[in-house]
Order: C-alpha cells, then sequence, then structure tokens
C-alpha cells in the first residue's frame, strides 16, 4: 500500500473513532456527567482528522503544482 492510500485509509478510520467520541460524549451529557477528560475525548482525533484531511485536500494540487497532471490523469 503506498503513502497516499495509507493516509486515506488512516483518515477514514479516524473519523470512525471521533464519531464513537462525539457518541460518548453526548451519552455523558445526557447522564449529567461532566467530566473534563470526556469532553476532550473528541479532541486528539479531531486534531489527527484536521491534519490528514487537509493533506488530501492540497495532494491533487502539490500533484499539479510538481509537473505530474499526466501521471495523475494516468492514476484515474
Amino acid at each position: 500500500m503506498n503513502w497516499n492510500k495509507w493516509i486515506r485509509q488512516f483518515h477514514r478510520w479516524l473519523s470512525i473513532a471521533f464519531t464513537v467520541a462525539v457518541i460518548i460524549n453526548l451519552i455523558a451529557l445526557a447522564q449529567q456527567k461532566l467530566a473534563t477528560w470526556v469532553g476532550l475525548l473528541a479532541l486528539f482525533p479531531l486534531i489527527l482528522l484536521m491534519i490528514t484531511g487537509l493533506y488530501l485536500f492540497a495532494l491533487p494540487y502539490a500533484t499539479r503544482w510538481r509537473g505530474g497532471e499526466r501521471a495523475a490523469r494516468e492514476r484515474a
């Protein structure tokens, strides 16, 4: 598996972890159990999602900038 596919797969798994963390946070709020760590539970996957998402967003632009427009069309 090449680097870009690995980042994409990691981003997908991070989105699942973030969704689970948000659900846990909502359950804790519904039960009136406010703990700081529960509120911060979703923050770590969110930061990693932002980093990987920005990388995936910039990937096509970086490919064109490096002159790999033909290579990008061949992969599609």
